[in-house]
């Protein structure tokens, strides 16, 4: 069978859209009902009912940042909901960003924390959480850099992988440049890792145990032009959908590693900026933040939904709703999607 994505390309005038005035819709969880959860910069998840109802469910936990702040200010203080996952029982699974920590939601908003360090040390920049067929749970921590857009360098290597374990997290795996969203193969063989500062896809194999393999780059060792690798997802047929954020890009990899380029929203100069400025290890706010535009502005996840699992919704850092289009092959389920809640 010849790979539908080779022939496959996006008419922009076709997207549709759901979701009014979200706040960071980062992370995108879709349910068998056709419920999304979407992460949200005022402390929890909002819910997009399938009639397309929505409801903000905020954390019920203390310390969190209200009121107005500007731009910088929303990504760097205070709560900041990131990556989502569901836990067996139907309850939410949050790597805050913006905490540094991994915390649990019911689908009412009670919250608690289950973990906000290692060994004592602080955890760094949690940026998402997997949960896998084994029930294992399993983080990315970007930087250790508290101030993370400090740490959009080249030379900069500490994010690493975590596994939650007997109510605390152990690391798996590090040396990567700015963990960010983490997936597994259909038969849950490899673990791979979008490296967002590296501009790569690599992976690691999963052991029966729970331990990583070595790492290795997956497809090409460069992303290309403003590769900042961010949110991943698989299809059925085994290719690896993903966004660049700050050149707001949809991609593909092939199984065979092969790269498509299916949207490319960035603004050209804005992003050539940019990249100077990252391969002179000279990020600062003023640059960073002239980037993203387009359909899903910061463009971050991909998530795949709907009833045959062929639609495919975009998450993103600065938009405030949720474009959509029809896939060319269903998405590989969740572990979540045949659980029942």
């Amino acid at each position: 069978m010849r790979n539908p994505i080779l022939d496959f390309d996006i008419d922009k005038s076709s997207l549709q859209y759901v979701g009014s005035g979200l706040q960071r819709p980062e992370c995108i969880l879709a349910e068998k009902n056709g419920s999304l959860w979407a992460a949200d910069a005022r402390g929890g998840v909002t819910h997009i009912a399938p009639d397309g109802k929505q409801q903000t469910i905020t954390q019920k936990l203390s310390g969190h940042f209200e009121g107005v702040k500007s731009e910088a200010a929303r990504y760097l203080e205070g709560t900041l909901p990131n990556g989502l996952a569901f836990a067996r029982n139907g309850d939410i699974l949050i790597s805050n960003f913006g905490t540094d920590r991994l915390e649990v939601m019911t689908r009412r908003g009670e919250s608690k924390v289950l973990a906000d360090s290692i060994d004592g040390e602080p955890i760094g920049k949690v940026n998402f959480v997997l949960r896998d067929s084994k029930d294992r749970i399993w983080i990315t921590i970007s930087t250790k850099i508290k101030n993370w857009m400090h740490a959009l360098r080249r030379d900069l290597p500490d994010g690493y992988i975590a596994r939650y374990v007997d109510e605390k997290f152990r690391i798996v795996a590090e040396g990567f440049h700015f963990t960010n969203e983490i997936r597994m193969d259909a038969r849950e063989e490899y673990l791979y890792v979008a490296e967002t500062t590296g501009g790569c896809i690599s992976r690691l194999r999963v052991h029966g145990d729970g331990t990583l393999g070595q790492r290795e780059v997956f497809g090409p060792s460069s992303l290309g032009k403003g590769a900042w690798p961010d949110g991943i997802a698989f299809d059925s047929y085994g290719n690896l959908w993903g966004t660049m954020v700050y050149s707001d890009k949809l991609f593909a990899l092939t199984p065979e590693g092969d790269l498509n380029v299916f949207l490319d929203e960035g603004d050209p100069q804005r992003v050539d900026a940019l990249e100077q400025a990252f391969f002179q290890n000279a990020v600062n706010e003023k640059v960073l933040f002239a980037t993203g535009q387009g359909i899903a502005p910061w463009m971050a996840s991909v998530t795949f939904g709907g009833p045959d699992l062929q639609t495919l919704y975009i998450g993103s850092l600065k938009g405030d709703r949720i474009p959509y289009f029809r896939a060319p092959v269903p998405g590989l389920p969740m572990v979540h999607w045949n659980d029942g809640h």
